[in-house]
C-alpha cells in the first residue's frame, strides 16, 4: 500500500518555503474556525487588521490580526476537509506562526453529549488519507498532549462542562453510515470530523503546537440523523461564545511560553 512509503528524511519537490513569503513580527498564536458565519461574526468583536492571504484556485482566504485582551492573534477560516485545511496551515506556518488552535462543529456518537456542549480530543481514528504523508501509519493518532491542562483551566474558569474522548476522523462525510457508527463507537469514539488527525500530524511533522477543540453539532446515535445545532445560523451567540474559549487558552499559551 502506497501509504505505507511514508518517510520523514525524503525531501519534498515543492515546499510552502518556496510559495510564501516569511513575515516578520507574524503573531506568536493563531486561532482559526471553520464556520463562515461564525468567523464573521468573531471577527466583528475586533477591529481587525489583515497581514496576509492564502492564495489557492477557490480564492484567497485573509488572515488577519486581532488583539485580545491586549495580546495579538493571527485568526482565519479554515476550510472543512483535511487537504485544504492542512495546506492553508502548511503556507500560515511558512509565514510565521508556531502554535495553532483549531475549534469547529462536530457530529457526536454519544446523545448524552449536549447540543453545543465542548468535546476535547484525545486520540484521533485516522479513517482518512492526509494523516498518512505526515506520520507512519497506526489506526489512531495522540492528540492535544500539551495545552489540555490549560484548556480545562479556562473551562472551569468561565464555567464550560466539557467531555474528553475519542474522534473518528474521516474523508467521506455522507459515508458515516450506521454500521461505521456503531464500529467507532466500539472502537471508543465519541465524535466525528473531518480535520483532526491530519492536522495533528502535519503539526507533529513541522514540530509546531497546535490545540483543537469541538462544540456538538448533529447527533449520528439516533435511529435518525438529528441536526441540532449544525446550521451557522443556529445559536450563534452561544458559538460565538465558545470561540472567545480559543483566544482565551491562547492568553495562557502565550503567559506559559514568556514563563519558560
Amino acid at each position: 500500500m502506497l501509504l505505507h512509503e511514508f518517510d520523514p528524511n525524503k525531501d519534498a519537490v515543492i515546499n510552502p518555503e518556496m510559495l510564501v513569503n516569511k513575515i516578520e513580527d507574524f503573531p506568536d498564536v493563531t486561532v482559526s474556525c471553520f464556520s463562515k458565519k461564525l468567523f464573521n461574526n468573531v471577527l466583528s468583536f475586533f477591529d481587525p487588521k489583515q497581514i496576509t492571504e492564502v492564495h489557492s484556485a477557490v480564492g484567497l482566504t485573509p488572515v488577519y490580526e486581532v488583539v485580545y485582551q491586549g495580546e495579538r492573534f493571527a485568526f482565519y477560516q479554515s476550510y472543512v476537509g483535511e487537504p485544504k485545511c492542512i495546506g492553508d496551515y502548511e503556507d500560515i506556518m511558512a509565514m510565521g506562526s508556531k502554535c495553532l488552535i483549531l475549534l469547529g462543529n462536530c457530529g457526536v456518537l454519544d446523545r448524552t453529549i449536549e447540543d453545543c456542549g465542548i468535546i476535547i480530543p484525545t486520540k484521533a481514528i485516522r479513517d482518512e488519507g492526509a494523516s498518512y504523508h505526515y506520520a507512519p501509519p497506526s489506526d489512531t493518532i495522540d492528540v492535544n498532549k500539551k495545552y489540555k491542562h490549560l484548556f480545562k483551566e479556562v473551562l472551569n474558569q468561565f464555567g464550560y462542562p466539557y467531555v474528553e474522548g475519542t474522534t473518528w476522523t474521516t474523508d467521506a462525510c455522507y459515508r458515516e453510515t450506521r454500521e461505521k457508527v456503531q464500529r467507532r463507537k466500539a472502537q471508543g469514539a465519541i465524535c466525528v470530523e473531518m480535520e483532526c488527525a491530519g492536522m495533528q500530524a502535519l503539526c507533529d511533522f513541522r514540530g509546531t503546537d497546535f490545540f483543537q477543540f469541538f462544540y456538538a453539532g448533529d447527533n449520528l446515535d439516533h435511529s435518525s440523523w438529528q441536526p441540532r445545532s449544525l446550521s451557522g445560523e443556529s445559536r450563534l451567540d452561544d458559538k460565538s461564545k465558545i470561540a472567545l474559549l480559543a483566544f482565551e487558552l491562547g492568553l495562557k499559551i502565550k503567559k506559559e511560553n514568556k514563563e519558560k
